[in-house]
């Protein structure tokens, strides 16, 4: 099949969509990228998209316009990514969240001990988590004429899991190594860790596909649990470093171009070290996160230390990235079984030499790579992963990892759309 991948992260700066070619079934898949673009939002709208992230009230109306606006976005990056190419089967939309809560009390003790400007976000106790991914994956259907899966999150929330991150299972398929445990760490507007264990441990515990595919209703389940794939949240990404960038460049530089300002100060360790305590580092797996608890507000809170202390606009970004590596290497050796043999990085974080720089020094001796370096295009690697999702889904292949979400049982990720030929 030749599936478009489409997606717009926490960092809200564009819509990456990838082309990619599929051949086999399950776990056992192999993928080609066919092409691969990046479509920044229009600014007004990325402006609006930010707004809404940091809780700008909105009316029905307004948010099923900002909706549709999102969905034209995401329909118009499919159209251009498959240009002179033949046409694709099917899409698979991850969409734009504005707002993720997840479930149970373990992170409204979190969100209420950071003392979080926001109480409102803090959710019950028995209550289900909450996501909301915007662009419609049927008014992305209507507009390209092609079968489009959207909502990814929903079935494994409605499960009791965290709804992310999805992406895991899919760098198990893709990226285990007969040899060598693998940290595949993206760096996004979040930052978030898949822990790979040998590809023969991946292959042995992968769900298998039906010889005849069941009701949606009856997901395929694991001939025996899988303790050894792993992945969360790990904190903060480029979201908050670009969204200190903004402040302290008044508003002319949009993030750190290869982390030279960051580069050019002194982290102040002390800091770093005060800011660790903040409770989700120190919650164990499953757990997700995003601008509601690293946001605005946790930037405002940085910024104030950082001018208590009298640091200078160079030497807050150098303790920003710290903190960015620094929660990235806490989290395996808190976290993991034991410390990968690789760390492969992607996303936008994986550009930043200065970021990539202290990640390598934290984590000396194990080698620090980009998943390019692994035949993988760390740019588009998130883009590439939903439209193996959606791959899986229209198989009835369960995408979700009950050990990584905490979700009761393996699901079918994904509402289909069937397209108007």
């Amino acid at each position: 099949m030749r599936i478009i991948g489409l997606i717009s992260g926490t960092s809200v700066d564009g819509i990456d969509a990838a082309l990619v070619e599929t051949e086999g079934a399950g776990w056992n898949l192999r993928i080609t990228l066919l092409n691969g673009i990046t479509l920044p939002y229009p600014p007004d709208l990325r402006s609006h998209i930010l707004e809404v992230c940091a809780g700008a009230p909105l009316s029905m109306a307004e948010l099923a316009s900002l909706d549709d606006a999102i969905a034209h976005c995401f329909a118009q990056a499919a159209r251009q990514v498959q240009a002179g190419h033949p046409p694709a089967d099917l899409i698979g939309s991850h969409g734009q969240t504005v707002f993720h809560r997840p479930p149970g009390a373990r992170l409204a003790d979190a969100i209420e001990s950071s003392q979080s400007s926001q109480p409102s976000l803090i959710p019950a106790a028995s209550g289900l988590g909450y996501s909301l991914q915007l662009g419609r994956g049927s008014l992305i259907a209507h507009i390209t004429g092609i079968h489009t899966i959207s909502n990814f999150r929903a079935a494994d929330i409605a499960l009791g899991g965290q709804g992310a991150p999805l992406v895991p299972p899919v760098d198990a398929a893709l990226l285990s190594h007969p040899t060598l445990t693998r940290c595949v760490q993206n760096i996004g507007g979040i930052g978030n860790v898949a822990f790979l264990p040998l590809r023969d441990q991946v292959l042995r515990h992968a769900p298998v596909l039906p010889e005849i595919c069941g009701s949606a209703s009856k997901p395929v389940q694991p001939a025996e649990p899988v303790s050894v794939l792993l992945g969360w949240d790990t904190g903060p990404g480029n979201a908050l470093l670009d969204w200190v960038v903004h402040q302290l460049s008044g508003g002319t530089q949009p993030y750190d171009q290869n982390g030279a300002w960051a580069a050019s100060g002194q982290p102040c360790l002390e800091l770093v070290h005060q800011w660790l305590q903040d409770p989700y580092f120190h919650l164990p797996p499953p757990k997700s996160t995003g601008r509601e608890l690293f946001g605005a507000e946790y930037g405002r809170r940085c910024l104030a230390d950082a001018a208590e202390r009298g640091l200078s606009d160079a030497d807050t970004l150098a303790t920003l990235t710290e903190l960015t590596a620094a929660s990235i290497v806490h989290s395996y050796r808190a976290f993991l079984p034991h410390m990968p043999d690789q760390v492969l990085l992607c996303g936008g974080g994986s550009r930043n030499g200065y970021l990539r720089s202290r990640l390598a020094a934290l984590l000396d001796p194990i080698p620090v790579l980009t998943t390019d370096e692994v035949g993988l295009h760390a740019d588009f690697k998130e883009a590439i992963a939903f439209a193996v999702l959606a791959h899986w889904r229209w198989q009835n292949f369960p995408g979700n990892f009950p050990d990584v979400t905490g979700a009761a049982d393996p699901a079918l990720l994904g509402e289909i759309h069937l397209a108007r030929r």
